[in-house]
């Protein structure tokens, strides 16, 4: 007989809340035998099912879910930056505040007013930033 233990319905929806469709995801940790995704790759949330699973399309190609209590990933916090027009989506806030700063650092300018402006808006949290002032 099988001793698998499920979670409780209060966790579940935790997951399901935590991770809604849609949403970016970092693997830390995963053991699965037959389909090896290196820890650090990234996939977008398809679903979580009634068991905790967070089903995943990982940046690979490959369709796996993340099983509660044996594998570990980490939400990435995405952001929405609009630059000279062009919309870009960013998987990491940290990493879209790094490359604005060491753009501020090395433009002058309407370039550095631009990046300035991103980047102060990135810093107050929100969660679509624009070059206008």
């Amino acid at each position: 007989m099988d001793n698998m233990r499920f979670p409780k319905r209060e966790i579940v929806e935790g997951i399901k809340k935590e991770y809604p469709e849609g949403c970016r995801i970092i693997l830390e940790s995963m053991d699965d035998p037959y389909v090896k995704i290196p820890i650090g790759t990234k996939g977008t949330v398809s679903s979580v099912d009634d068991v905790g699973t967070i089903h995943v399309h990982w940046d690979t190609g490959h369709h796996l879910g993340i099983v509660y209590g044996e594998d570990t990933c980490r939400k990435l916090h995405m952001v929405e930056i609009i630059c000279y027009g062009k919309r870009d989506k960013w998987d990491s806030r940290e990493e879209a505040e790094a490359f604005f700063l060491k753009g501020i650092a090395s433009s002058e300018g309407s370039e550095r007013s631009r990046y300035t402006a991103i980047y102060t808006k990135l810093k107050m949290g929100m969660d679509v930033c624009s070059d206008d002032a």
